[in-house]
């Protein structure tokens, strides 16, 4: 691995620590499990403060052990297999979201709601989710064969 290579993932697992720590304090004191944070943090897979105590523990680990291994293609195929997982849960709650009488998430409130302007947003979410599954099956396979290769 080279040394860029470590660094990002050594910020990447300072980030994710930092992450785990807010997540912990916003669901165990503050009692925000179900709020939702900043969208950059999507890009992680945390859609709220609950999400993110374990997704971020999750990450540092999986950070630590590419480090340890000295493994970039390890890190990338555990963010690419998370993200492949994650997605596909993703789309099956958001098919869920869309016949549930429950709405967790106001449809005014989300992004791309100027474009759909409705509750038909749920199966524009289920579509997105289910691209982000095609780009990481494909990844997480190209880089199985290349940590095995």
């Amino acid at each position: 691995m080279q040394s860029h290579q470590s660094i990002i993932i050594i910020l990447f697992a300072i980030l994710n620590f930092v992450l785990f720590i807010k997540g912990y304090i916003e669901t165990r004191y503050r009692k925000n499990a179900f709020k939702t944070v900043p969208y950059v943090l999507i890009l992680f897979g945390i859609f709220v403060w609950g999400d993110a105590v374990i997704i971020s523990l999750f990450f540092v680990l999986t950070s630590t052990l590419s480090l340890i291994l000295n493994d970039w293609i390890l890190f990338l195929l555990i963010f690419s297999a998370f993200w492949l997982v994650r997605s596909l849960g993703e789309t099956i709650y958001y098919f869920n979201q869309q016949f549930s009488k429950v709405v967790r998430q106001p449809p005014k409130k989300l992004p791309g709601f100027w474009i759909y302007q409705n509750d038909s947003i749920w199966f524009a979410y289920q579509i997105f989710v289910q691209c982000i599954s095609v780009i990481t099956l494909i990844t997480t396979i190209y880089l199985a064969h290349l940590w095995l290769g």
